[in-house]
């Protein structure tokens, strides 16, 4: 029973990180997939990757005060096999849905319960949590949004979000 449960949420997992068939026809942007593993277990967010085409972004593209879908096309997966502890607040092993609200000054990172939508599909409600992250800027441009690790540890590492002149970061441990 309990390798059948696990047989399914691997199964469940990878339907999230692939995209469903529906969706992948839709996509106006390249897709990729961002790993880390943490005390020898893979943390995965699979995501769309819209490029700048000459656009200002962040701003005016991604509007501050409004929340924003953290990539392009479906929204946003989020799996992590191990509780996890993301800035200050402890993330249970599970799926989720990443999205982000910008300010002139400040972003939170939201990490939402719902998962599988089309990523315009923000249901408040399903939040689990927003965490504040770090914002600097990059060295040069970023034409392709980004989400990448920087490990710091053996079960540490920073998430890494960057498009156009912003580079966002929050630290992640797994508990």
């Amino acid at each position: 029973m309990v390798k059948h449960m696990q047989t399914a949420r691997i199964v469940a997992a990878l339907v999230l990180l692939t995209g469903w068939a529906g969706a992948q026809q839709n996509r106006a942007s390249p897709h990729a997939t961002a790993n880390v593993t943490l005390k020898g277990k893979q943390v995965s967010i699979a995501y769309g990757r819209p490029s700048m085409r000459g656009r200002k972004i962040v701003g005016d593209l991604v509007p501050f005060g409004q929340v924003w879908r953290t990539g392009a096309d479906e929204a946003t997966a989020f799996v992590t096999p191990l509780n996890l502890t993301i800035g200050r607040v402890v993330i249970p092993a599970g799926s989720y849905t990443l999205y982000s609200l910008p300010a002139e000054n400040s972003w939170k990172l939201i990490v939402n319960k719902q998962i599988g939508q089309w990523g315009t599909e923000y249901d408040q409600s399903q939040d689990l949590v927003r965490i504040d992250m770090q914002e600097s800027k990059t060295k040069a441009p970023v034409e392709q949004f980004t989400i990448s690790w920087n490990k710091t540890g053996a079960d540490k590492a920073d998430l890494v979000l960057e498009w156009e002149n912003t580079r966002l970061t929050v630290p992640v441990t797994a508990n």
